[in-house]
Formats: C-alpha cells, sequence, structure tokens
C-alpha cells in the first residue's frame, strides 16, 4: 500500500469515524446519564416522593391557613386562642382534656 493512500483513506475516514464518536457519546449518555433511559425508574420514583411532599405540605398550609383564620383580631376563637396559651406557657398536658363550660350567671355574652 502507498503512503500517499493511506493518508487519503485516513482523511476519507475521518469524518465518519468523528461522527461516530459523537453518536456513541450521545448514545452512552442517552442511556446511562443522570437523565438517561436507565434513570427513569429513580427519576419516577423521585417524582412520586415529591408529589407525596407536595401532598403533605399543602395539607400543613391548609391547617396553617385555618389556625389562622381562628385567631384572626376581629375575631379570634376564645376555645382556640386559650388552647394556644395553655400549650405555650406549660400548664397543659399531653393527656388533658379541656371542656369548655358555660360562662357564669350574669356574665355578658358576645
Amino acid at each position: 500500500m502507498h503512503p500517499a493512500s493511506l493518508v487519503d483513506l485516513m482523511k476519507r475516514a475521518a469524518l465518519p469515524a468523528l461522527c461516530l464518536l459523537v453518536i456513541l457519546y450521545f448514545g452512552t449518555h442517552a442511556l446511562f446519564g443522570s437523565s438517561g433511559y436507565f434513570a427513569l425508574d429513580d427519576i419516577r420514583r423521585s417524582k412520586h416522593e415529591l408529589s407525596e411532599q407536595h401532598a403533605a405540605l399543602a395539607a400543613r398550609k391548609a391547617a396553617l391557613g385555618r389556625n389562622i383564620d381562628l385567631l384572626n383580631p376581629k375575631g379570634a376563637d376564645p376555645d382556640y386562642a386559650d388552647e394556644l396559651v395553655r400549650r405555650h406557657l406549660g400548664v397543659i398536658r399531653p393527656d388533658e382534656v379541656i371542656v369548655p363550660l358555660d360562662a357564669p350567671r350574669g356574665a355578658a355574652r358576645n
């Protein structure tokens, strides 16, 4: 084989070889990359876990919103306010049951 023909062959093969290497590079990342085909199960599992966390946070947000509404300065719920005060001051035990009593006779009702 003549050296000039070898160089000519290498020049002609360079572009297809480069294209093949680029295809292999992107192909391996499409299969084995962090967001590739074989990572789909992990991605789906993470999505499911994040959806559950989102639902829990949304429920917590709704509960906090209800508590905020109960503490509205224009019309705070006296039972909830009493519960909060007693809990934060440490005068309520976890096993304690609070039974609201009627107002004493002669006391004005709102």
